[in-house]
This record gives C-alpha cells, structure tokens and sequence, in this order.
C-alpha cells in the first residue's frame, strides 16, 4: 500500500487556520479604535459610555497585540491594513497618554513625605475596604485591621450583619459612624480620632467629619460611595428633570469653597482616569495619591484580568504621603486600601 500523503492536508488546515485568527484579529483590533473613540464622547446621558472607560489597560494590551500580530501575518498592504494599523496605533498612543500618569513613570500628584517629617502629632492612616455586602468572611477583614492598625477605618457596603461583626472594633475605635443598610450602600466608619460629624441622604449616605489629630491640628475627611455609573433608582444618580447628576461633583465644587485640609475617599464606582474623576479633581483642587505612584487595581479581587482602580483616596495640598498600598484579599470583590497621610501645610499658609 502506498503512504498516505498528509502535507497537502496539513497545510489545508494551517492556512484555514491562519485566516481564522487574521479575520479574528482584524474585527479585535477594529473593535479596539472604535470603543476608544468612542470613550471620548463625554455625556452622562449615556451611562454605557462611561462603562468604556473602565478597561482602558486591558483595551490598551488588546490594541498592542493585535498590531503585532496584525503586522506579522498580514501579506497585503492594501489601503485598509494601513489604516488599520494607523488606528491601532493612534488608539494605543490616546489610551497610553490616558493611563500613564496612574504610573511611577509620572511625577507624584501628592508629593512623598520624608520619615523626618512624620510624627504621631500630624500623622493620619486610614483603611478604605468594600466588603462586599455578601461576603461573610468578616474575621478576615478583622484581621487586616489588625495587621494594618490605621487610624480610621471606613467600611463600606455594609448592612446590619457586617455593623454587628465588626462590632468588636469599637474597643480601639471609640468614635463612630454607623449607617447600615440593605441596599449595598452602607457605611461604617471607625475612628481613634475624636471628631465633630456630619451625615448626609438617606439611601446613598456620605460622611463629612472634621478630625483631629494629636497634635490638635484638624482636617475634613469626606467618605463617599455614589452609585454607579449605570442605571440607578437613587436619587445621588439621576435628577428629577432626568439628567444624570454626579454626587462627586457637588462635593468637589464644596470642598474648593475652602481652603481646610481635606481628605476625600471611598468606592467612587468609577475609575480614576474618567472624565468625571479627573473633573472632580480639577473642581476640588485634590490630588489623587495614585498618580505618579501606580494603579493600585481595587476592583476587581475575583478576577486576574479585569481589575480596576475603583476605591480612591484624593487629598489637598497640605497632605504628603507617607505610604500607599493594596492590602490582601478576604472573601470581598474589592481589595481594601491603605494609605498613611502627614499633615504638612505647604509654604506661606
């Protein structure tokens, strides 16, 4: 019997595949410009134009692979593959300039402080954790207290169940701020830290309190956590003239009103290279303490590839930053964050 000759059915297969994965390339890499330009259309009337800024890392990498892959298979330069990879490449290029300052390749927005600076009298260290209103691993974020022992602790997503299991936290936290509720938009907030306290809304509440540190220097510190930049039934979100309203912008136009040393943190639900973050930073006059320093992704713990920087942490001027970082995981899609603040007025206030 004669062999059977398996090259030409071979290469059959090998070419199907490799037109395969050029077409799956070619509708990826088009898919990738289009949801960038499309991310630039700022209306709030649209809530899915928001969601797009979100995977702006993840969309940069998909744009970067498929413009390799895309130059080495491609055979034809026709008008159509030069275009295409000219919007790769001016996709890759906005989403980079996008992103970069969230980088230690970018000078810091709020400056580092020296460890000759710090001292328990203007020091302040606060956790900022969303639970996750599901999660029941309540000793697990127990024990990253302990471990991280800040000064404040701000609980968010919080509901009956999670008020009372943390209830031991009151023996070193004497001031407190309890407003649980069932519809994933409950706060806690735990304090070594005497305060005056203001509290605001009913079913979306945010914290205003006015701190004092041992030193008897006070600061603001605005605990928030509006909702999501989707289709909404409370009122932080949609007005009655139905136009979307952004909570965080209010408090940015506040907070610029004075010239008190304020810190503004919590769940943004937002990312912070948005157009609403970086609205609100430009209004409130804070520095976001991630730029110049990395993405610290909070969001999302469940998943390796789709993470995000959704809980932030803004400061004014008179803050530097002694430490920033990403505490482990305890059963809650959002990493808690820590960060450790020193009150230092800049020169001539």
């Amino acid at each position: 019997m004669r062999p059977v000759d398996i090259q030409p059915a071979f290469f059959l297969v090998s070419n199907m595949v490799r037109r395969i994965l050029f077409y799956l390339i070619i509708a990826v890499g088009v898919l990738c410009v289009f949801l960038t330009l499309l991310s630039l259309l700022y209306n709030t009337r649209f809530w899915f134009l928001k969601v797009i800024d979100f995977p702006r890392e993840q969309t940069l990498v998909a744009c970067l692979i498929c413009l390799v892959a895309f130059v080495a298979i491609n055979r034809r330069w026709v008008t159509s593959a030069v275009l295409l990879v000219l919007g790769l490449i001016a996709a890759a290029a906005l989403l980079a300039s996008i992103i970069l300052p969230y980088t230690p390749f970018w000078p810091k927005a709020a400056p580092d402080a020296g460890t000759a600076a710090a001292s328990r009298a203007n020091t302040v260290s606060l956790v900022v954790a969303n639970v996750l209103m599901k999660n029941r691993n309540a000793d697990g974020f127990l024990h990253i207290v302990d471990e991280a022992n800040p000064d404040m602790v701000l609980a968010m997503e919080t509901n009956k169940w999670w008020a009372g299991h943390l209830e031991s936290l009151k023996e070193r936290y004497p001031y407190t701020i309890l407003y649980p509720l069932d519809n994933t938009y409950g706060m806690l907030l735990y304090s070594k830290l005497p305060y005056i306290r203001f509290l605001e809304h009913d079913s979306v509440p945010s914290f205003q309190v006015e701190a004092k540190l041992p030193g008897g220097s006070w600061f603001i510190l605005h605990a928030v956590h509006p909702v999501p930049p989707v289709p909404s039934p409370y009122p932080d979100n949609i007005r009655k003239e139905g136009q979307k309203e952004v909570v965080l912008l209010k408090i940015g136009e506040m907070v610029a009103a004075h010239v008190a040393p304020t810190v503004i943190a919590g769940d943004f639900n937002d990312v912070a290279w948005s157009s609403t973050s970086r609205l609100f930073g430009q209004k409130s006059k804070l520095n976001d303490v991630r730029v110049g320093r990395g993405f610290y992704n909070s969001f999302n713990a469940h998943s390796f590839i789709m993470r995000w920087p959704l809980d932030q942490i803004y400061v004014s001027s008179h803050f530097r930053v002694l430490e920033l970082k990403r505490l482990s995981k305890y059963g809650s899609d959002h990493f808690p964050m820590y960060v450790q603040l020193v009150l230092q007025p800049p020169a001539g206030d």
